[in-house]
Parts: structure tokens; C-alpha cells; sequence
């Protein structure tokens, strides 16, 4: 298939970079050059524009920070273009950021007007999952939709669940992370308490892991550098989850609560725990750098 990847930052660029690599033919954008510097490394073709990559495109993948940058991709802003204007007839699109469910809904809503299909196909893993092409897919839209966009998904991840109609895979999501941005808060928590009383950092990340406090923090993403290989803590907290998508997701968790009437009072506290550590600084570096706050200096 000749797929269009827009957004080819952390996660997006190995997602390109697997669908290159399963033999589709690839043209991606960004507005970064050193993220399209390094898909470019890896064999996928670079274009000028978003429009450029999609006016040829039989599918469009996205991967973008927030609500506003999609409907600006897709419906157009200012003057400019969206693809929904210029998309060949028939295309398929995947959306994998993660936004309001309400976004995804309007953006749907007027790519099946032209006669497109529409998923919304938020995802978790990580940036590691990205790489390993082992992401998990929460895919909100219609059999028809995920039955043509399931192929490619299989290409990036391994777990696929279709949560519902257009919007449901956004509300999954929002679900997970604020759960994720929770337990990591309470992971570092922890970790720091036994830090502050001498205790070796593997040794108690391990009797946690096997233990009733064990999690996915605990198993894939520890917070302390030195404990684990491979995560951002081991990297001085780059190239992961930013502090700043995570404040954004939990502030969305945090809107769809109010709408729908419900109690989220942990998930509360952790976007203003959040909040503060961006506020400090830190809005660029890893989510898990959270532990920072929770250090003695």
C-alpha cells in the first residue's frame, strides 16, 4: 500500500519505520527535520508537505501531539489545506494520536461525509513497543474500518482492541494513562521512600515487582536510573513519554470526567503533580522523572 505517515516523532517514527520494513511503500512528514532525518536513515521516503505525502496515499496514519494539531491536519486551518480535501477517493484513515474523544468524533464525522473510513487507534507501549512493533491498539470505529486497517496494525503492534464506535478507542485511552500516570507516581513514591532509608534500588524494585505492589511501571519503565536497561530514567529521562503529553492526557481524563459526572480524585492529583513538575522545568524530560520531585535535593 502507498501509506502516508504524519507525525514521526518518538513513537510515530518507528511505527513508519515497521510498516517501511513489512514492504509498504512509505512517504512521511514531519515538522521536525531531525525526526525526519532519522526515519530518512531507515529508508522511508521524506515529503515536503503533509499534503505531498497523502495526495497519493490509499492510507493515512497520524501521529500528533493534541486535539488541535488533527483538526487542523485534517480539516484544514488558516487558510490551509486539510487532507480530507485532497485525499484520493476511498482512502483509510488511522489516527493514533491521542485527543479528546470529541475531536475524534468531529474529525470522523466529516472524513465519512467524503466517503472515507475513519479509526480512531490511540495506542500504549511505549516507545520501546514502537521500536519492537509490539504496541497495543484501542481502536474506536466502525468492523468495516478496522477490518482494512487491521493488516497495517498488526505491522506495529500485537494487542488490538476495538473499543467501540469513532471516539471509544479515545476514551480507552485517556482511561489507561491516567491509571499509568497514577501508578507511576505511586512507583517513584515508593522507590523513593526506600532510597531515603539506604535501601539498595534493584533489590526493592524487585521484591515490589513480585509482590502486591507490582505494575507496569514496576515490570517495563522503573524511575530510578541504573535499575533497568532500556528505559529513559537510564538516559537522564529522554526519549520517552514527555511530562508535558502526560499532563495533556490527564487533563483530558480530567474534562471527560466533569462531562460525564464522574470521581476521579487520584487522577486529580496527578495531573496537578504533574503540572508542577512541568512548571518546574521539567516538561520536556520523561513522565517518570516525577521521582525528581519526590527526592531529597
Amino acid at each position: 500500500m502507498n501509506i502516508a505517515f504524519i507525525g514521526i516523532g518518538n513513537m510515530g517514527g518507528p511505527m513508519a519505520i515497521n510498516l517501511q520494513k513489512a514492504g509498504h511503500e512509505v512517504q512521511a512528514f514531519d515538522l521536525s527535520a531531525a525526526a525526519c532525518a532519522t526515519v530518512r536513515e531507515a529508508g522511508v521516503a521524506v515529503a515536503s508537505s503533509a499534503v505531498e505525502a497523502a495526495s497519493k496515499a490509499d492510507v493515512v496514519v497520524s501521529m500528533l501531539p493534541a486535539s488541535a494539531h488533527v483538526e487542523a491536519l485534517y480539516l484544514g486551518k488558516d487558510g490551509q489545506v486539510g487532507l480530507l480535501d485532497i485525499l484520493p477517493a476511498g482512502a483509510l484513515i488511522i489516527d493514533c494520536s491521542t485527543i479528546a474523544a470529541a475531536s475524534a468524533q468531529k474529525v470522523g464525522a466529516a472524513a465519512q461525509a467524503k466517503g472515507y473510513d475513519f479509526i480512531d487507534a490511540p495506542v500504549s507501549g511505549g516507545t520501546a513497543g514502537a521500536a519492537a512493533g509490539t504496541l497495543t491498539f484501542m481502536v474506536g470505529g466502525s468492523e468495516q474500518a478496522l477490518g482494512r486497517a487491521r493488516p497495517l496494525l498488526e505491522k506495529m503492534g500485537a494487542n488490538i482492541f476495538h473499543a467501540g464506535d469513532i471516539g471509544a478507542g479515545q476514551t480507552a485511552k485517556i482511561c489507561n494513562n491516567m491509571l499509568l500516570g497514577i501508578l507511576m507516581i505511586g512507583t517513584s513514591e515508593a522507590m523513593a521512600l526506600g532510597l531515603a532509608n539506604g535501601l539498595d534500588p534493584k533489590a526493592l524494585a524487585e521484591i515490589m515487582r513480585r509482590s502486591s505492589g507490582g505494575n507496569w511501571a514496576l515490570e517495563k519503565y522503573n524511575p530510578v536510573p541504573g535499575v533497568m536497561d532500556g528505559t529513559p530514567a537510564g538516559r537522564g529521562y529522554t526519549g520517552g513519554f514527555g511530562t508535558d503529553l502526560m499532563l495533556k492526557d490527564l487533563g483530558l481524563a480530567l474534562e471527560n470526567a466533569m462531562q460525564v459526572r464522574a470521581s476521579t480524585p487520584l487522577g486529580a492529583m496527578a495531573r496537578s503533580l504533574y503540572a508542577a513538575h512541568s512548571l518546574s522545568g521539567k516538561g520536556g524530560m520523561d513522565f517518570s522523572s516525577i521521582i525528581q520531585m519526590l527526592q531529597k535535593a
